[in-house]
């Protein structure tokens, strides 16, 4: 036996056990509210909007409604194809100069009014901090109530990254002065959209 082996034997044996049993983790309904409307709710109150739209011809719309002076739209989905494909990119340096950045999000969380985010999503990892504005697609079926219940979704063995993002870059000083964008997206929209590939 290593002495690896005999410290590591020490610690299980001697590693305290609760007291009491652990408790059972509570059901949150968020008083009925539905999920999409609380996820609504908890994006706005992070910095973040959303907007309902109908189909692929609305989401475009909707960016392009939205952001009028953008002159790079880099996509990583074909709904809204911009006029840049991430999937063309092979050096994240080359996303300094995104003003929008669109991808789709096979989860959200009401609780936080958070998205989850992996590098399938992104394609490059780069494009969810690089961009100016974040614009993120989400099928309101894809939405749980906890965190807890996207952690039971998720599969963090599955990908090499993945992030939460729940509203856009935010930073506070001491005065309490909140600045969007310090250290990433300036804002996140989030579009309402069904995903035509989920059989859901």
């Amino acid at each position: 036996m290593s002495t690896r082996d005999v410290i590591l034997a020490a610690v299980r044996k001697n590693r305290s056990q609760p007291v009491v049993p652990l408790p059972e983790l509570p059901k949150i309904s968020h008083s009925g509210e539905p999920a999409l409307s609380y996820f609504r709710r908890q994006l706005e109150e992070m910095g973040g909007r959303s907007f309902e739209v109908a189909d692929a011809v609305a989401a475009r719309a909707k960016v392009a409604e939205l952001f009028p002076a953008a002159r790079v739209v880099c996509s990583a989905v074909d709904e809204v194809p911009g006029n840049r494909s991430v999937k063309n990119i092979d050096d994240p340096h080359k996303l300094n100069d995104v003003d929008v950045g669109v991808v789709r999000s096979r989860l959200g969380v009401a609780e936080a009014g958070a998205v989850w985010l992996t590098e399938e999503d992104l394609v490059v990892n780069a494009l969810g901090v690089l961009s100016q504005h974040l614009v993120v697609l989400l099928d309101p079926s894809s939405i749980v109530a906890t965190m807890h219940g996207a952690y039971a979704q998720i599969d963090l063995t599955g990908s090499t990254y993945g992030v939460f993002m729940a509203g856009p870059s935010a930073t506070g000083d001491i005065e309490g002065v909140i600045i969007h964008g310090a250290q990433g997206a300036r804002s996140m929209t989030i579009l309402i959209l069904a995903d035509p590939a989920d059989p859901r």
